[in-house]
């Protein structure tokens, strides 16, 4: 099974991203979504797990949880945005869930991590440009009930 994972999009939805998700199998938005037509758009390649982030507006959160969990390819996953832990890291998040995938955003710094039996991703920032961090996504495997991950730069770091 083939996963899009992508944050932090703030109402922007690059089109580079349906590149780089073509063919999966289901997409993860971790949050600060932006407006609902970003997920409508997203649902058109695949079936979206979504939650709301921070500078979500009242719209987004009366649509979307605070926190997902879904059975994919045999594994659970857990998508948080991460502002429930001020400044979200892989321990931090990790600890929401024992094993599987944990899938976070708000910092807008991409990162792939092993926390104990969780595979913690934050596929970064996909929307507007912040601070100096590249633009990325992120796709994972499950396969066996193994999850892999890799981070994808739609826009380099500048400068």
């Amino acid at each position: 099974m083939r996963l899009g994972l992508i944050s932090d999009t703030h109402g922007l939805l690059r089109p580079e991203v349906f590149t780089v998700f073509e063919g999966v199998d289901h997409i993860v938005h971790a949050g600060d979504v932006g407006a609902l037509d970003i997920l409508t758009e997203l649902e058109a390649l695949a079936p979206v797990t979504a939650v709301w982030g921070n500078t979500d507006g009242w719209e987004v959160r009366q649509r979307l949880p605070e926190v997902a969990r879904v059975t994919l390819g045999g594994v659970e996953v857990v998508v948080v945005h991460g502002q429930q832990f001020g400044s979200p890291t892989p321990q931090r998040v990790a600890a929401v869930h024992e094993g599987g995938l944990v899938v976070f955003g708000h910092s807008h710094r991409p990162l792939i991590e092993t926390v104990a039996d969780a595979l913690v991703v934050n596929p970064g920032s996909a929307g507007p440009r912040r601070f100096r961090d590249p633009i990325t996504v992120a796709l994972a495997t499950i396969d066996d009930r193994k999850v892999e991950a890799k981070l994808v730069t739609l826009l380099p770091t500048p400068g």
